[in-house]
């Protein structure tokens, strides 16, 4: 960690984080050293970048290949209607800054593939997964296991949303142990043709948000090894444990995929044949 001092303003701001125990000076110090990279900057990524951004992390990467368009507003909210037709990644971009002059915030207006998945993640102390399709969560799964990086994995499906965190120190589970492979494509119906519920992306972006900032500071338990159920319509939230599966393809004993070229990612994330 560098030899961070907090300024008079960075007191100011941070003072309902520096006068609690648990993060004091030396947390709000992590969070100004940490970086996180957000893949999707959507509904899912647009709370988690709010709540990053305000907390002080550091440096803060947003990856999305996508324009805003009016019926994102419903959902996406660091996105405004003048931004309608605007690269997500740059309305994003504007809100952390007119947020938050602490904040470093990088932009990466491109699609993940196995080929730029290195480049764009290198660096990041924790990945959030904000993404909206199986090909970039598998992806995203498949290289920050194989690299040890801290992810964090948030889904969202009309009223239900799930959120874990993967730490990926070698012992807990990774997103392959609970799901080994994709859904056949068209199976699961997408936002565009079931909808979603506006505020469901706000609770589920919020606790990604919480699990990365815990994770920097340091403190509190994260959801490694459960599964967090939400069911807005029923207003309940339940835990399911999961394990590391010693047949995972990715993190048990005899892994099959050795890195992300080991897989075809469109289509059913499967192993790549020889």
């Amino acid at each position: 960690m560098s030899d961070l001092r907090l300024d008079a303003t960075q007191l100011d701001r941070y003072s309902r984080h520096v006068i609690m125990d648990e993060v004091g000076p030396e947390g709000q110090k992590r969070l100004l050293d940490g970086s996180v990279v957000v893949v999707g900057a959507g509904g899912l990524g647009s709370p988690a970048i709010q709540y990053l951004a305000a907390a002080g992390v550091g440096r803060l990467g947003i990856v999305d290949d996508d324009d805003v368009e009016r019926s994102n507003l419903q959902r996406q909210i660091v996105h405004g209607d003048d931004d309608v037709g605007r690269p997500k990644v740059d309305s994003a971009a504007d809100y952390v800054r007119k947020l938050n002059p602490d904040v470093d915030v990088r932009t990466h207006e491109t699609r993940l593939t196995a080929d730029n998945v290195a480049g764009l993640l290198e660096g990041y102390d924790v990945v959030v997964d904000a993404s909206d399709n199986f090909a970039t969560r598998y992806l995203l799964n498949d290289y920050c296991t194989l690299s040890g990086i801290p992810l964090s994995h948030g889904a969202i499906y009309r009223f239900e949303g799930q959120v874990t965190t993967f730490t990926n120190d070698g012992d807990g589970p990774c997103y392959r142990c609970i799901f080994p492979e994709a859904p056949e494509p068209g199976t699961v119906p997408d936002c565009a043709t079931t909808g979603v519920l506006g505020v469901l992306p706000g609770t589920v972006g919020c606790v990604q948000a919480t699990e990365v900032v815990k994770y920097l500071i340091g403190t509190g338990e994260l959801l490694e090894g459960r599964l967090l159920m939400y069911d807005a319509m029923g207003m309940t939230f339940e835990t399911v444990e999961v394990r590391k599966n010693p047949g995972c393809p990715v993190c048990g004993d005899d892994p099959a995929i050795e890195s992300v070229h080991d897989v075809e990612y469109e289509g059913v994330c499967s192993i790549a044949a020889d």
